[in-house]
């Protein structure tokens, strides 16, 4: 994989330019992009810009964020060529920072679960997962050194578990949403995809414009949750769990389980409720005018929204207020939480993009989410462990994800 750190420091040696570290990103996607499929469009004459803490840095932005400079389709044939005028307020950010936008990754139709045409770059008859699935894709298949994804369920955590790329779903609204297609505006999150942790926190220190990194004093504290609310994991996946539990715990760590309160589990349950009921009013336009163009599992979801009764989502928001107030028992006596990042590897087959059942959690609690790659299950398949940290506290999820990441490596 391609990485920020790597290339920040081969262009600050002069070693390598910002022009020779995006025509090295090019490369890699003439070499991949064929057999992968990670992108919907590409910039005709990207060029790297001169300065910034990203210069030399390119882009792969989700195609339900917005570009000034190519169209924004949303994964869906309603917006076919459709162009704004302007940029989503984190590709703004992004351009700042000295970083080219190199193109648009594939979105599943309008965030939801229908899959897209992208292969998994580790195995082409695996799903790459999604929503985010070009995003995913194009870094862990080593074509782009950062991307652009969203999460509203499990589109960040799980698609980078299965492609091998570290990920984090950010605080909620740490990273604004202006100019990104709305599916749940009480859950929607932007995150980012890089080949390592330390990328991670390059990045989005240069996109939230502020320090995401404390430095580490001492081990850190693991509690692990097991989410027994969401069922069994595959059997690689507790494998995965248990083999970072022992890694982190040689290298110093103190781990201890941990039991989840049910105002906290009954969160989870009612995540479906807010998120089909405000999908189908964020799709209003679309499902009146175009309906019979939306993909099956996105128009099920908008239908199911619409058969919810308001009162219903009243008091699903009331859990989920309830299960945010009281996730800070949760992290009373530990620094961060280590989890499953999807029950299992990639899927055979492209029909599904997998289970999100546990990411959608503390997509609804609003908490930042790291994807440590590095472990693998069968079929020699990546396979992620997820790091939780409590809300707004996206430095320790990044701190405790490099610890992890370095417990874990070979």
């Amino acid at each position: 994989m391609q990485s920020i750190t790597a290339l920040r420091t081969r262009i600050r040696s002069g070693d390598l330019t910002p022009d020779g570290a995006l025509a090295l990103t090019r490369e890699a996607i003439a070499a991949r992009e064929p057999e992968i499929g990670a992108f919907v469009t590409l910039a005709p004459e990207p060029r790297a810009q001169r300065e910034g803490p990203l210069a030399g840095i390119a882009v792969a932005v989700k195609d339900i964020i917005d570009t000034a400079d190519m169209p924004t389709q949303m994964g869906s044939a309603i917006y076919e060529g459709w162009r704004p005028k302007g940029d989503a307020t984190v590709v703004a950010a992004l351009r700042r920072a000295g970083a080219t936008i190199i193109g648009k990754s594939t979105t599943t139709a309008f965030a939801s679960a229908d899959p897209t045409r992208t292969r998994n770059p580790h195995r082409s008859g695996r799903t790459p997962g999604g929503s985010s699935a070009g995003s995913a894709a194009a870094v862990g298949g080593g074509m782009v050194p950062l991307s652009l994804g969203t999460q509203t369920g499990g589109s960040i955590i799980r698609p980078a578990s299965f492609c091998g790329a570290a990920a984090i779903k950010p605080s909620f609204r740490l990273i604004p949403t202006v100019g990104v297609k709305c599916l749940a505006w009480t859950l929607d999150t932007v995150g980012l995809f890089a080949a390592t942790v330390p990328d991670l926190a390059a990045a989005l220190e240069a996109v939230a414009g502020r320090a995401v990194s404390e430095g580490q004093t001492r081990p850190p504290r693991f509690g692990v949750v097991r989410q027994d609310f969401a069922g069994a994991p595959d059997p690689e996946a507790e494998a995965a769990l248990a083999e970072a539990i022992a890694r982190v715990s040689r290298a110093g760590a103190d781990v201890r389980d941990l039991a989840v309160p049910s105002s906290i589990g009954e969160g989870w349950e009612v995540q479906p409720t807010i998120m089909d009921y405000e999908s189908a009013q964020s799709l209003a336009w679309e499902s009146e005018v175009a309906g019979n163009r939306l993909p099956p599992n996105i128009a099920a979801g908008v239908s199911a929204g619409r058969a919810t009764a308001p009162a219903d989502y009243d008091e699903a928001r009331r859990t989920a207020n309830r299960a945010r107030r009281e996730a800070k028992v949760l992290f009373a006596e530990v620094d961060a939480i280590l989890t499953y990042s999807a029950p299992g590897i990639a899927p055979d087959g492209h029909g599904s993009t997998g289970d999100p059942r546990y990411n959608r959690l503390w997509t609804l609690l609003g908490t930042p989410c790291v994807n440590v790659p590095g472990l693998r299950g069968p079929d020699d398949m990546p396979i992620g462990i997820q790091v939780v940290a409590p809300f707004a506290r996206d430095a320790v999820a990044l701190d405790a994800a490099a610890f992890v990441e370095a417990a874990i490596a070979p």
